[in-house]
């Protein structure tokens, strides 16, 4: 496992993209927490996050490239519209997928909706240079402290993943869960 900076991974950064692509599982900074990451169309890395975070089967979010990916991939809606006019921001946006290949089959098992995030901050943009989605779901194993600093990440999350990207503590908290799937649009503050 190797720590690095935002300004190592930006220095470095076709190597780390080149990582990524070939299936890196990672921890980097979001808007609110740290959250760990791959290649959300990659089975093998998600499979990996899951036995990280010991989580079977809950679907997990991903932070997407673009506007456009959302609108090619998932069920938008007028109210949908609306909420996309507040990202980048600290919101997961719970939608029904209308192209079940968007994402391997092992982030939403079982279901069709998934979590879609623009993080503001600056790995927005290197997920938008990918142009893929990634997974987008707190460092820590689940139900357990998330990890706003490298004081509270889980020795056996940071012995497991490939690198992390780190700068410094987060005061965050997750992001709200903006639920738009169904006839009511609901909001959870985590």
């Amino acid at each position: 496992m190797e720590i690095i900076s935002k300004q190592q991974f930006l220095g470095n950064k076709a190597r780390y993209l080149r990582k990524i692509v070939s299936g890196a599982v990672f921890i980097y900074p979001t808007d609110t927490i740290y959250g760990i990451g791959c290649d959300a169309t990659n089975p093998a890395a998600v499979a990996r996050i899951r036995k990280i975070k010991h989580r079977s089967s809950n679907p997990f979010s991903v932070a997407v490239p673009s506007e456009e990916w959302i609108y090619d991939n998932c069920i938008v809606s007028r109210e949908v519209k609306q909420w996309l006019q507040r990202l980048p921001g600290p919101y997961t946006l719970l939608l029904k997928l209308k192209n079940k290949k968007a994402v391997a089959a092992s982030v939403n098992p079982n279901t069709q909706i998934l979590g879609i995030r623009i993080p503001k901050n600056w790995f927005a943009k290197v997920v938008s240079e990918l142009d893929m989605p990634i997974v987008s779901t707190s460092a820590n194993i689940t139900s357990k402290s998330n990890m706003t600093s490298m004081k509270n990440l889980n020795p056996d999350v940071a012995k497991k993943v490939d690198f992390i990207i780190y700068e410094g503590k987060k005061e965050g908290r997750p992001s709200s869960i903006v639920q738009l799937y169904a006839k009511k649009s609901r909001v959870f503050k985590r």
